[in-house]
């Protein structure tokens, strides 16, 4: 038995798990996701993160957009507009129907864990997926010309072609840790840090108190995948985020970023050549594709990842 929890949000997080789950009993596996870009919309709390995993996870994600359902009409979202909505967040007809169980179920008074376990389970999923906090965390982004907005509203209103200034965590400071995160994190053989956008899908997960402290508490056998592949993010505006934060878009800057928390990153063949770099940044590089183009690849990657833990 291998214990593997892995800190997750957004798609490269839920292929990543997609590929850990072929290589290790789902059983063994837990998911910490992030929930910071949580949004309610039209009376129904939307988690697209957690959605996210559990879409991939139990097969009925839409392969081509890579979040949402697979044969989702819109005809909701479609009389919203006609009534003279501003629906700018798309939810399919399908879709909703999850939301409206996750919301139903915090109504009653149920947390967000116990929704999320509810939900995994009717997908049929034999792994533990946790939101990071049962206690809302918002992320914020401030505008380079100074508005600060909502997350969705950038990442979705404004398909994030906006520079920005800085990025906060409203709520951090006063959320717990979810039951079972800290256990998770604290009896995992391996801690992956799957690659995601360290700033807006990572940086909310450490912010939660004492999440950082127990990772750092067992740094060396933590591991991060690089979601920066020869200065570019795959998907999504991960190295923009960083170069307008005043930080390196590359695997030197994702290893500056964590490496207080993991002893090692998984960079990609195309950024081999700056491995030293990234050693000199105190974290030990591991060299292997990260490009996740099948799920044999996604596979393949998290068996590396698993063994970059031993030097």
């Amino acid at each position: 038995m291998t214990l593997i929890t892995v800190l997750a949000g957004g798609v490269g997080a839920a292929r990543y798990l997609a590929g850990q789950l072929q290589v290790t009993s789902p059983s063994d596996v837990t998911a910490v996701v992030n929930v910071a870009d949580d949004i309610e919309l039209h009376g129904l709390h939307v988690s697209p993160d957690i959605d996210t995993v559990v879409y991939t996870l139990s097969g009925a994600i839409d392969p081509e957009r890579g979040w949402g359902l697979a044969d989702e009409t819109w005809n909701a979202l479609n009389e919203l507009r006609t009534l003279g909505i501003d629906a700018w967040f798309n939810l399919g007809d399908r879709d909703i129907g999850t939301h409206l169980f996750r919301t139903t179920l915090l109504r009653q008074g149920h947390t967000l864990s116990e929704a999320t376990a509810r939900l995994a389970a009717a997908r049929g999923l034999g792994c533990r997926i946790l939101p990071v906090s049962d206690q809302p965390i918002e992320t914020r982004v401030t505008l380079a010309e100074g508005t600060e907005i909502g997350f969705q509203e950038y990442f979705v209103r404004l398909a994030h072609d906006v520079a920005i200034s800085g990025v906060r965590f409203a709520g951090s400071g006063d959320a717990h840790p979810a039951p079972g995160v800290l256990e998770a994190i604290d009896t995992a053989e391996v801690v992956v840090i799957a690659p995601s956008n360290p700033v807006v899908s990572i940086g909310p997960i450490l912010a939660v108190r004492g999440v950082t402290e127990a990772l750092a508490a067992r740094r060396a056998r933590n591991v991060a995948v690089s979601p920066i592949v020869a200065g570019a993010a795959l998907k999504g505006p991960a190295d923009r985020m960083l170069r307008e934060l005043g930080e390196e878009a590359s695997v030197v800057g994702v290893a500056r970023r964590y490496r207080d928390v993991v002893g090692a990153l998984v960079i990609d063949e195309a950024d081999a050549e700056l491995a030293p770099a990234v050693d000199d940044a105190g974290v030990r590089p591991v060299v292997a594709p990260t490009i996740m183009s099948s799920p044999e690849a996604a596979a393949e990657l998290a068996r590396r990842t698993m063994t970059a833990v031993s030097p």
